[in-house]
């Protein structure tokens, strides 16, 4: 795109880039849906280059993910049943952003109310990985990845329930940190003391981006009791280092999290990187059963879906409408008792004092941000991994469970690729409370090992 007149500031320029990007890429991969004309872009930019704020997101091209309220830009949830809103206000992390001088482009696509980990919904369509054409993007905030891979954004929101933040990053060779669980507070509408499962986070093309974001994000809100102050961490992002660290990695969880050919040796060889590098590295046997947090797991979420979108599935207009795959987790969640989340409970409990005390031997843990490579995109999900059948639509991503059922903070970095050139990457998870600490780690890595300058290429035609 030229602009002509005067000399364009900084502002002006990035919104070019993110235009020139987005004109690129958008109509091959999907990523941008309901995007802002681009006159209307450019003059917003032109007026932050005469403005005195200097917020930390001042005039940054930022495209909200498609699961937050944004005012006067559609929301849509990724469902037909609410097709057409436009919002009125902000959610809180969008109007946490938008303060900070973001500039919101438009959002980025989500599979339908986020369940998932494929970016697919029938108002939008399906957004595919710029490094393996025709083949998915991960989710649910893929759209987000892909525009980071492509370079259409440099940092960008997404939220976390299942792998939601690592698996796309994963996919598409980008950073991403899934927090602490209540410092990036959430929408202070429904229950606000049950479901500590999910959570927003920032995603970047580098740990920097990644923190900058973490910082606007972050916070306690007034109506959000159980959400918890937080110091910055752009701060503490300088002389990064891997020496001395004491990482364990965790694999397969002893064979219990079926993996597709190739994964565990592309994440053998990260593991002989980072010890390269000066980390302890120690490959750990399972510590935990996984087939109990699976369940526990299965149950909480399945409750929380079911409270949360109590209200649709009572309106049979609302529920002809939903994906199988939410109406799975209502049905599941609406049939559980008392003492099944009594045992969810105990299960997740157990899990958190046996990680605490590896947490005291250990400075982080390592497992894969996903078990397969991104498989094709017209598939809904995986059906079997290494000839072992899944029994759900989302037990393929059983290895995301560890982190999300205890709410712990976990970054995800690239850790290579297959020989048909597909990302991967490790979700690199610690105690509560230490975001900084593995944002330091990921920018350490980041600057010894070039995987995100990897970048991917417009297919041929």
């Amino acid at each position: 795109m030229t602009v002509s007149g005067t000399s364009t500031g900084p502002a002006e320029r990035r919104m070019i880039a993110y235009l020139d990007r987005l004109e690129m890429w958008n109509g091959t991969v999907n990523a941008i849906v309901a995007p802002r004309p681009a006159e209307e872009l450019l003059a917003e930019a032109r007026a932050a280059d005469r403005a005195d704020s200097t917020g930390p997101l001042h005039g940054v091209p930022i495209a909200v993910k498609d699961m937050v309220r944004t005012k006067g830009i559609r929301t849509t949830f990724g469902s037909p049943i609410h097709a057409h809103d436009v919002p009125e206000a902000d959610d809180v992390l969008a109007a946490r952003m938008r303060a900070a001088g973001a500039i919101f482009t438009g959002k980025t696509n989500v599979p339908e109310f986020a369940r998932g980990s494929h970016t697919f919904n029938s108002v939008y369509g399906t957004t595919v990985n710029p490094y393996a054409a025709g083949r998915t993007a991960g989710g649910s905030s893929g759209g987000a990845a892909v525009a980071l891979a492509t370079g259409i954004l440099d940092m960008c929101d997404g939220s976390d329930f299942m792998g939601s933040l690592r698996n796309p990053a994963g996919w598409n060779n980008v950073y991403s940190l899934r927090p602490t669980w209540g410092r990036v507070p959430g929408e202070p509408d429904g229950e606000l003391y049950w479901n500590t499962l999910s959570t927003d986070g920032p995603m970047g093309r580098t740990p920097l981006d990644v923190a900058r974001l973490l910082d606007v994000m972050s916070g306690p809100h007034p109506l959000q009791p159980l959400s918890k102050p937080a110091a910055p961490v752009l701060p503490l992002m300088e002389d990064t280092t891997l020496e001395g660290l004491r990482i364990g990695y965790l694999a397969d969880w002893s064979g219990a999290f079926p993996m597709e050919d190739g994964i565990l040796d592309t994440m053998q060889e990260a593991m002989a990187l980072m010890a390269a590098a000066g980390a302890k590295v120690q490959h750990l046997d399972a510590p935990f059963p996984a087939e109990r947090l699976w369940t526990a797991f299965c149950d909480l979420r399945a409750f929380s879906d079911a409270a949360g979108k109590r209200a649709l599935y009572d309106d049979p207009e609302a529920r002809a409408q939903m994906k199988p795959e939410v109406l799975y987790e209502q049905e599941r969640g609406r049939a559980l008792g008392a003492m099944d989340l009594a045992t969810a409970a105990a299960a997740r409990s157990d899990w958190a004092r046996v990680a605490g005390a590896l947490f005291d031997e250990y400075d982080a843990l390592i497992l894969p941000t996903a078990q397969v490579w991104p498989f094709p995109a017209e598939w809904r999900y995986p059906q079997k991994i290494a000839g072992v059948q899944m029994d759900s639509y989302h037990r393929w991503m059983e290895a995301m469970v560890p982190v999300s059922i205890l709410g712990l903070p976990a970054m995800t970095m690239p850790a290579g690729f297959s020989t048909q050139g597909w990302p991967i990457g490790m979700q690199v998870f610690g105690p509560t409370g230490s975001d900084a600490a593995l944002l330091r780690l990921a920018d350490a890595w980041h600057r010894r090992v070039d995987f995100a300058g990897v970048a991917p290429h417009l297919p041929t035609v």
